[in-house]
């Protein structure tokens, strides 16, 4: 009877795990860009409109951009690109998706931190990027 529980003990321990396993972004059956938008549990999904920005240069692999600072991403056009995707679907940015971090970006960023109760200052911070799902 001691061996029906370690077994039952083992197979609870590792429902966890599995259940993580199945909740990863896996890129044999998603978009392996590294950019590309994703739906509120962060998962990836396809964008019907193409953008100038689209096809920018940008890293292949998504953990290159947990490296580069905030100011090293605004003079990316493919990374604000997708920020201001992300703003306009949230409905804080209402401009032209061109890849330029203008006063029109930093006030959507702005409105975006006030309504989540974040520190206000305009500009891309970590929780900002992870608010919008962006690496």
């Amino acid at each position: 009877m001691t061996m029906k529980k370690a077994l039952l003990a083992m197979i609870v321990s590792a429902l966890p795990g599995i259940a993580a396993a199945q909740m990863e972004d896996r890129p044999l059956f998603h978009s392996t860009d590294s950019l590309a938008s994703r739906d509120d549990w962060g998962l990836v999904h396809q964008s019907p409109v193409l953008n100038p920005t689209d096809t920018a240069p940008r890293y292949h692999w998504r953990p290159l951009y947990y490296l580069e600072g905030g100011r090293d991403l605004v003079q990316q056009p493919a990374y604000i690109g997708a920020l201001q995707r992300e703003l306009r679907r949230r409905g804080y940015y209402c401009g032209e998706i061109d890849g330029l971090f203008s006063a029109e970006v930093s006030d959507a960023v702005a409105r975006m931190q006030k309504n989540y109760s974040m520190r206000v200052t305009g500009t891309v911070t970590i929780p900002v990027r992870r608010a919008l799902y962006l690496p």
